[in-house]
């Protein structure tokens, strides 16, 4: 880099003392070249051209390069002229977008012009040479420089080192003459190498170099920087003044310095010394006053084991477990390394596992005296601060086991619940023999009478309630400690949750001080949940036990129906009381007793059916009289929908089958305003009826049995009474002459009403039928086949009364007297059929039969009168006819089983169509 010397302006000096401190500038530089370096005595044109300017070194008094201008700014100064700031613009929206072939058209149009311009320039300007291009160097000047031996051009010339000092003392005497240089002088340096020039130099005659060699040398190296001085004197100058502005505000900026620092050594004496004196002494009362913490701290801490044995005494376990945990964790981080304390730790240890065992031996002593007590039906905890207190002590310790404690004596006190009661009824009921013990007791209380085991049974059901009561009352207090034990604040009914706990230390609404997580609480609730169901889970294997040890065929032998219901409500009832206590259904109990239930069910319906069947081998198939407790359930049953009896009428079953069916009472029996005249077995059937639908509605586990046993006994009673009246069986059991129409019209006025309740019966035990798929077809089937055997009895009916017409008609001869003796019989036959069946069948079934009788009556008269050859041509015989016919109708119209309009002699004139 090319520079400007320091003092523009001051003309090159050729003096004595000037060349020789130009020599010794010039031989301190020329001690690093080599020592078998050597110069030319003459300088060849080449090495004249190879100087240039730059070949300058080590001048101090230049400051910046000639050939950049002044520095606008950082960024010129570091990167150059050319430094263009690169940010990016975005395109305008609302602007087109111009590209380079918008202007080709004007570049094309101006390009001549400039053409044309600028050859006008060149003719004015008289030479081919531009305006902004640099004049060259004169050549005198250059051809001066090349004079100079090029060792003292070298970057590295140094003559402390040996070797260029001797190259330099090498080097011969010689002077280049000054017609040599160039010719033509320029400016000032042109006339100063001029005066130069013309003066003699002396040439020693040694072989050395002389201070007047040195001085020329000199003279020739200012003349070529004077020169390029005034070349760049502009640049030099604006550089100059720069660095003026430059060393000014770096002054000013040396002074603000000083200032400021001046200003931060009072404000550091005066403000900042005392301010951090105040905080020291701050500092040293926290000091004092945490060592005076530290002293009570350890003055509490010493009398731990005492409050220890002050909250044992209460009892307060969480209180004490929770003072052993803080006092162990001071000495860890506050009083660590007391020596005074160093047994301590361990003390706390000790006492820690001791308040372990004695929580689990007071719980054990508290869950024995709490269950073995005798418990009535609103007994309260026992204790209940003791065990709530108990319960906080093993939360705290994370023992989750104690529900399961609990369950276990539970179990115990269950069982010995059980057996005292079997020992006392058995005792009670026993001329003392000796000692029994339960696993003994099977036998003996075969002994016992269906009441008094029926009595046995409830009162057990009683206990069992009353234990597992009381096991749910402890269990909500255990619960609601868990719930304030996990930060949950549970209030009682006129209770604060401090007074419901029984704990007044505890604080328990305090997130703080809670005693179990969320996952920790869930944990233990599930435990006291599993309480509750394995307690109502064994209750329910005990009493199932207890009601399998009458399990032998005596029992289910000697049951009616009303005792078995009884059992069964005191089961349901004792299975719902567990269900509301830990809702869950226990199927121990349930299943125990269906099985009693299925056993009395089969041997209550193999009963039934064998009643059944013996009580129509004797039926009559005559009109009974209805008693008023039959009239009462068909009352009970048009109200209700549903067959049901008192039990003083269920219980007097046994007797009614062999009673007189024609005592006092009703001809019919009237429900819903309708009459049903039947036959005593119907009674009974409805009597059996109501008794399966008591036992399903008391034995719901047992109602599908109830109903297939109920179906198939309405289908014995359709088979049966089948083969006895249409079959004529009844002719061979009970000695009748003959099955009469009245006896088919009570049958089939019986079986109407058995289709009525049979109906009831399904809507009132279906809905407790889980698979009612089944049922339900099995019921359609029995509907359809009773249905069938009264179609079956109407065609009987009809039957018989259409051969006796028939019979008649076929006599039958048109001749005088009218009416004839056959149409006397055929209207005398009419009247006894409804003398037979217009008090059984209703009004509207009779109206159907004699219409078809009716329909049977024209169809044979009509092939009657084809086979005597008798038109509708007003003879003698058509007369005859006519006579007959309107003594018939007559008849009909009197007893009024016809409508009058089919009745009428208009529509007899069918019987003579051909």
């Amino acid at each position: 880099m090319q520079t400007s010397p320091s003092n523009t302006g001051t003309t090159p000096k050729t003096s004595k003392k000037k060349s020789q401190t130009a020599a010794g500038a010039m031989e301190a530089k020329s001690s690093k070249q080599k020592q078998n370096s050597t110069f030319p005595r003459k300088s060849s044109p080449r090495d004249m051209e190879l100087w240039k300017v730059l070949s300058s070194q080590n001048l101090p008094a230049v400051l910046n390069d000639p050939n950049r201008g002044k520095q606008r700014d950082f960024f010129t100064k570091l990167w150059g002229e050319d430094f263009v700031e690169t940010a990016f613009i975005g395109n305008l929206e609302h602007l087109p977008e111009v590209s380079y072939s918008s202007f080709e058209h004007y570049l094309k149009k101006v390009n001549k012009r400039l053409k044309q311009h600028e050859k006008l320039n060149h003719a004015i300007s008289g030479g081919p040479l531009s305006p902004k291009r640099p004049a060259a160097l004169p050549e005198k000047l250059q051809s001066d420089v090349s004079g100079i031996p090029r060792i003292f051009m070298q970057s590295n010339f140094d003559l402390r080192v040996p070797e260029t000092f001797q190259t330099i003392h090498s080097l011969k005497g010689e002077v280049t003459s000054p017609s040599e240089s160039s010719s033509k002088p320029l400016n000032s340096a042109k006339v100063l190498q001029e005066k130069v020039a013309k003066q003699p130099i002396a040439v020693p005659n040694r072989n050395i170099l002389s201070d007047s060699q040195l001085a020329h040398y000199l003279d020739i190296v200012e003349v070529q920087i004077a020169y390029q001085v005034t070349q760049k004197s502009d640049s030099f100058f604006q550089a100059m003044s720069s660095h003026d502005a430059l060393m000014e505000k770096l002054s000013r900026t040396s002074k603000t310095v000083s200032s400021l620092r001046s200003n931060l050594r009072n404000m550091d004496q005066y403000l900042v010394q005392d301010s951090l004196k105040i905080l020291q002494c701050a500092q040293m009362k926290q000091n004092y006053f945490a060592v005076v913490e530290k002293l009570k701290l350890m003055v509490t801490v010493n009398q731990t084991q005492s409050m220890l044995q002050l909250l044992l005494s209460i009892p307060d376990y969480v209180a004490a477990i929770d003072l052993i945990c803080t006092t162990q964790e001071i000495l860890v981080q506050e009083l660590a390394g007391i020596n005074g304390f160093r047994h301590l730790s361990s003390q706390l240890s000790e006492m820690q596992r001791l308040i372990d065992k004695i929580l689990s031996a007071e719980f054990e002593r508290y869950v024995t005296a709490d269950l073995n007590r005798p418990l009535d039906q609103y007994t309260e905890v026992l204790e209940e601060d003791k065990l709530a207190s108990i319960v906080y002590g093993m939360l705290r310790q994370k023992y989750f086991n104690f529900a399961n404690k609990y369950k276990e004596e539970a179990f115990t006190s269950i069982k010995a619940t059980v057996k005292q009661l079997v020992i006392e009824e058995i005792a009670a009921n026993d001329s003392g023999e000796g000692d029994m013990r339960l696993t003994g007791t099977g036998e003996q209380l075969q002994g016992l009478s269906l009441n008094q085991w029926r009595q046995l049974l409830e009162r057990t059901a009683e206990a069992l309630l009353r234990v597992v009561n009381h096991v749910k009352v402890v269990h909500d207090v255990m619960r609601e400690a868990v719930d304030k034990s996990s930060g949950k604040n549970v209030q009682s009914d006129g209770k604060s949750s401090e007074e419901d706990s029984g704990i007044s230390y505890l604080n328990i609404s305090d997130p703080s001080e809670t005693l179990l997580t969320p996952d920790e609480r869930k944990i233990v609730n599930f435990c006291l949940g599993e309480l509750l169901c394995s307690v109502c889970d064994f209750a329910n294997d005990q009493f199932a036990q207890l009601l399998t040890m009458q399990s032998k065929e005596i029992w289910v032998e000697r049951a009616t129906a009303v005792q078995v219901c009884d059992v069964a409500r005191i089961v349901d009832n004792f299975v719902d009381s567990c269900i509301r206590v830990c809702d869950k259904r226990s199927t121990a109990l349930t299943s125990a007793f269906k099985v009693q239930a299925s056993k009395f069910i089969n041997k209550f319906h193999q009963d039934q059916k064998d009643k059944l069947t013996m009580i129509l081998a004797s039926e009559t198939w005559k009109q009974t009289v209805v008693p008023q407790q039959f009239q009462n359930l068909a009352d009970k049953l048009h109200e209700t929908g549903k067959l049901t009896l008192p039990k003083r009428d269920l219980d007097s079953s046994v007797s009614i089958s062999n009673g007189n069916h024609n005592s006092a009472g009703a001809p019919a029996l009237v429900m819903g305003g309708e009459k049903y005249v039947v036959v005593g077995s119907i009674l009974l059937l409805l009597k059996m009826m109501a008794e399966y639908c008591l036992c399903a509605d008391e034995l719901s586990v047992m109602a599908p049995n109830l109903l297939r046993c109920l179906v198939e006994l309405l289908q014995l009673f359709n088979s049966r009474s089948c083969q006895l009246v249409l079959g004529a069986g009844a002719l061979h059991s009970v000695g009748l002459n003959t099955i009469t129409s009245t006896n088919l019209a009570l049958m089939s006025r019986s079986l109407q009403l058995v289709l009525v309740a049979a109906e009831a019966a399904k809507q009132q035990l279906l809905p407790s039928v889980t698979d009612s798929q089944r049922i339900v077809m099995h019921l359609a089937n029995l509907e359809k086949d009773i249905m069938s055997h009264c179609k079956e009895i109407e065609n009987k009916l009809l039957a018989l009364i259409c051969g006796l017409v028939s019979r008649e008609v076929s006599q039958w001869d048109a001749r005088p007297p009218v009416p004839s003796n056959s149409f006397r019989n055929v209207s005398k036959h009419m009247r006894k059929l409804h003398e037979a069946i217009s008090e059984v069948l209703p009004e509207k079934q009779v109206q159907n039969l004699y219409r078809n009788a009716h329909k049977m009556f024209k169809i044979v008269l009509k092939e009657q009168l084809v086979k005597m050859n008798i038109l509708n041509n007003g003879g003698p015989q058509h007369g005859v006819v006519i006579s007959e016919l309107t003594f018939y109708l007559d008849t009909l119209r009197r007893l009024k089983v016809m409508p009058i309009d089919e009745l009428m002699m208009d529509s007899m004139e069918d019987i003579w169509d051909r």
